[in-house]
């Protein structure tokens, strides 16, 4: 096959960013997704009101204005103090599509997450009452007062809290976001229920943990939930391109300052966005799927969430390339993770895309080329 047309698919999971990040990046994800789920995460302030949440798609409206059938559907950061009033209200308005968990100290930006999941039923009683979704970064950080160890951190979300708190509301709309293992694979496909869906990021399909160890740069690889086993990869593998409803499209796809990512303690990020879709196909390809493809990047998700497939299609033709470069951000008011972290910053910083490597030679070969 040397042609793929297919209604042009959704991204139920990216990192967007503010301020020059957001300007500057927004355009890789409206040009291949017509729809995009933004995490709330921002800093140093992320999106809990509603309020900010209308702030904040004003702003990626004004990012994407090249684009303007693309629309971000907005998510509100759930903290130990979040109201049940509000959330519903930014429901009901349209103005929030869903709530984001993120257990404090987790994952990037995450310390004004949830320090325990009881402390927010009241949250989850609302949601489940007026059908919104719950977004849940499905690691446990701390297990009686100790510190879960990174690689088993998903495995002990899904043997303690996510069975419980499936029971505890069983109308609730739940996504298992970025799973990693073949632990969620089998967790969500022994479930088989409309309520419970996973989002697949494209790095998880492509790099298993030997590949992260054994990079020149491991850092690049660095994202949280960590990359896992080969057969963790190869249970993703086949889930996320067997045609199964349970499983959509979500790239996790999180820029990271090259001058962050190389520093002391990189931060979990990998930004896949300049090849998204692309990527994808390589791998459904690989997998011998393509047929399969527009289920899981276009109609998957979409059903979930309760929302019409796209009218438009996106075409990709068989033409090797390869990211080239670097991707340049000036110096213009941001609220990007990591330029709040260092005040020191230069001028102008980079984005460095996963496939990109300073030596031609190594960059990644991505097989699908997107028309338009």
């Amino acid at each position: 096959m040397q042609k793929l047309t297919i209604r042009k698919p959704d991204d139920w999971h990216v990192h967007l960013r503010d301020g020059a990040m957001l300007e500057t990046l927004l355009p890789f994800t409206a040009k291949r997704f017509g729809r995009a789920i933004a995490m709330p995460n921002l800093s140093p302030e992320p999106v809990v009101t509603t309020e900010q949440a209308r702030a904040y798609r004003k702003r990626v409206l004004g990012a994407a204005k090249d684009f303007p059938s693309f629309k971000p559907l907005m998510t509100l950061y759930l903290t130990d103090n979040s109201s049940p009033d509000d959330i519903e209200n930014g429901f009901k308005e349209g103005v929030a599509t869903a709530v984001k968990l993120y257990p404090a100290n987790a994952t990037t930006n995450s310390t004004h997450g949830v320090t325990d999941i009881n402390n927010v039923y009241g949250v989850l009683e609302k949601l489940q009452s007026i059908g919104m979704p719950i977004l849940l970064h499905g690691e446990t950080v701390l297990k009686d007062g100790a510190e879960v160890a990174p690689m088993d951190r998903e495995k002990v979300f899904l043997d303690t809290t996510l069975p419980q708190l499936l029971k505890d509301f069983p109308s609730l709309k739940v996504v298992l976001e970025h799973a990693t293992s073949k632990d969620a694979v089998d967790f969500v496909l022994n479930e088989k229920s409309p309520r419970l869906g996973a989002t697949v990021t494209v790095h998880h399909l492509m790099v298993n943990r030997t590949d992260a160890e054994h990079a020149e740069k491991p850092a690049y690889l660095h994202c949280l939930p960590i990359i896992k086993s080969a057969e963790d990869q190869h249970a993703l593998r086949k889930a996320a391109t067997s045609g199964s409803p349970y499983f959509f499209l979500g790239t996790d796809s999180a820029p990271h300052l090259v001058s962050a990512k190389e520093g002391a303690k990189p931060p979990g990020g990998i930004f896949t966005a300049p090849a998204g879709i692309e990527l994808y196909a390589q791998v459904f390809e690989e997998e011998g799927k393509l047929e399969n493809l527009e289920a899981f990047a276009s109609l998957n998700g979409a059903k979930f969430y309760g929302l019409a497939p796209s009218e438009e299609t996106i075409t990709l033709e068989k033409n090797p390339w390869t990211i080239d470069e670097l991707v340049p951000i000036s110096n213009g008011p941001s609220t990007s993770f990591d330029i709040a972290q260092d005040k020191s910053l230069g001028a102008s910083e980079k984005i460095r895309p996963f496939g990109y490597d300073e030596d031609p030679a190594k960059r990644l070969k991505i097989q699908w080329y997107l028309q338009g």
